[in-house]
């Protein structure tokens, strides 16, 4: 396999690629009672009767686009999904009560705008993210949160001492006594 010019070959090997749009490959995802459920490259082949490499490619092409999302499992294998957008308004409310999108929504937090929005986006992921694990420290927020939502800090610390008060007013949050200590989710019902 050369490096150079691969796209080319891989064009020539079958034209039949670019017979399907990648279209037909997001009507797949779409087409499903379970539309949660993430595909393989296998599932796709199928569907559209394609190659194995064709179907990595018109996935790679929606996932540039941030149509889809995927990520490996194992060693060899790769699964895709469509993205469910977090809102509080959209179809997704339900996984999470009202009260708390409205406490999200009535957060104080820093900052105006798109700046305010991605503070808000950051306060909804450290929320969520304790839901999943009921005993996180605040490393763990720094680690696993502010890497995906910096929301405009420079810092970690100077985003936790942003988003850390808004979320001790969440509801179903127990803070700890002390800094430092485990953060608590007590459930939201």
């Amino acid at each position: 396999m050369g490096h150079s010019g691969s796209d080319r070959e891989r064009n020539e090997s079958g034209q039949y690629a670019d017979r399907i749009p990648p279209e037909a490959v997001l009507s797949v995802f779409e087409d499903r009672d379970d539309r949660a459920r993430p595909l393989t490259a296998s599932d796709v082949m199928e569907a559209l009767d394609c190659s194995r490499r064709t179907a990595h490619n018109k996935l790679g092409e929606l996932v540039d686009r941030g149509t889809l999302e995927t990520r490996k499992v194992g060693a060899r294998s790769r699964v895709w999904w469509i993205p469910i957008p977090r809102t509080a308004d959209d179809a997704t409310g339900e996984e999470r009560p009202l009260a708390v999108s409205n406490a999200i929504d009535d957060a104080s937090l820093p900052g105006t705008g798109p700046t305010l929005e991605a503070r808000r986006e950051a306060l909804s992921a450290a929320y969520d993210y304790l839901t999943e694990h009921p005993e996180a420290k605040k490393a763990d927020f720094l680690r696993d949160v502010y890497h995906d939502h910096p929301a405009g800090y420079e810092s970690a610390e100077g985003w936790w001492n942003a988003i850390q008060p808004a979320l001790k007013e969440l509801p179903g949050v127990d803070p700890p006594e002390e800094r430092g200590h485990i953060w608590h989710f007590l459930g939201g019902d």
